[in-house]
């Protein structure tokens, strides 16, 4: 029996990262799936340009596919946030829409954040379409067309797996590793993606501390079991946080190298000055006082304000435009004094 995967895609004033994210998806060689964008009230006229992709209206061009009309148009569907958290019944509307071609868009009214953003199509997908897989996935990020069959494959090949990444690659220098699993040093706090030499490549999936957000697949039952994303969080470190979680609860976090995708990175984040500071900042606090050990935390709490800090000011005198540096520091420092105070 096939596995029936719900893919989310969140997205925020970014419709041309979206669509090409989407053309990758729609060719893929897994035949059981069904797409759900979660629009974060986005102000660029988002929206429409997705339907118009939808129809067939907007050719997709991108260095790692040909574009193919043959699967124009998809199946629309879209519901606004309130009409979710009505009583109004969604899974009969939805039933008849067919798997592979079809989307779902839910417009939300306002920037609930990558962690709530995504919990709302997680929420949406387990009430209605009833799937084996959730696969968070960035809409800054292109798709090989066997990426999920790689992942599933090695998912079902061990009931203690819950979480799975793929390899996932730069936009830009294409043979280049962003991520291969991430590992946690807990005594600096710190989350470093993994990205091993060419020489020791291997093509066995190996388990790692925690996947990188933009490509998250999970088995279902694991959001009954250890709960959703964390909301507060808002972006950054969630699914570092949630991996944590279902790791503690004896899951397994596995790394599959031979499933690949492209990253851009920043692509949403880097709209608004200070943004990832603050987030980042406050959530790694956060982070810390919630799963390390009481010395784990004092250690972190010396390595960073010993170093780390020092560190990142300089990074921002540095690398900011002028203009960018007093607006960037005040950031740094709110998600100190938050991450620490609350």
């Amino acid at each position: 029996m096939i596995s029936k995967v719900a893919i989310i895609i969140l997205n925020w004033n970014g419709w041309e990262d979206t669509i090409e994210c989407l053309e990758s998806i729609y060719q893929i060689a897994y035949p059981l799936y069904d797409i759900i964008l979660v629009d974060n009230g986005s102000k660029d006229n988002s929206i429409q340009k997705i339907k118009d992709y939808a129809e067939g209206k907007i050719k997709v061009e991108s260095q790692f596919f040909d574009y193919s009309p043959d699967n124009k148009p998809l199946y629309l569907k879209e519901f606004t946030k309130n009409e979710l958290d009505s009583s109004v019944s969604i899974k009969k509307s939805i039933d008849s829409l067919a798997p592979n071609k079809n989307l779902i868009i839910i417009k939300n009214d306002n920037n609930y954040g990558f962690a709530e953003g995504n919990n709302i199509g997680i929420r949406f997908a387990l009430n209605n379409l009833n799937p084996d897989y959730i696969l968070l996935l960035n809409n800054d990020t292109v798709v090989d067309p066997y990426f999920l069959k790689e992942l599933i494959t090695v998912a079902e090949s061990d009931s203690l797996i819950g979480i799975l990444g793929p390899t996932v690659y730069e936009y830009k220098s294409p043979q280049v590793i962003q991520s291969a699993g991430a590992k946690i040093y807990w005594n600096k706090g710190e989350v470093i993606n993994l990205t091993p030499n060419e020489n020791k490549y291997s093509d066995e999936p190996e388990n790692v501390d925690s996947v990188i957000g933009c490509a998250l697949l999970a088995k279902s039952e694991l959001f009954h079991k250890i709960g959703y994303l964390n909301k507060d969080y808002f972006a950054y470190l969630e699914e570092t946080e949630w991996c944590v979680r279902v790791s503690k609860a004896s899951y397994k976090i596995v790394y599959v190298p031979k499933g690949k995708i492209w990253h851009k990175g920043g692509a949403t984040s880097n709209k608004i000055t200070g943004f990832t500071l603050f987030h980042h900042t406050r959530n790694k606090f956060w982070f810390m006082k919630k799963h390390s050990s009481k010395k784990q935390y004092i250690s972190y709490l010396i390595y960073f304000f010993g170093f780390r800090a020092w560190m990142i000011i300089g990074g921002i005198f540095y690398r900011q435009k002028n203009k960018e540096i007093l607006p960037s520091l005040i950031s740094f420092l709110k998600g100190i004094r938050d991450g620490i105070l609350t």
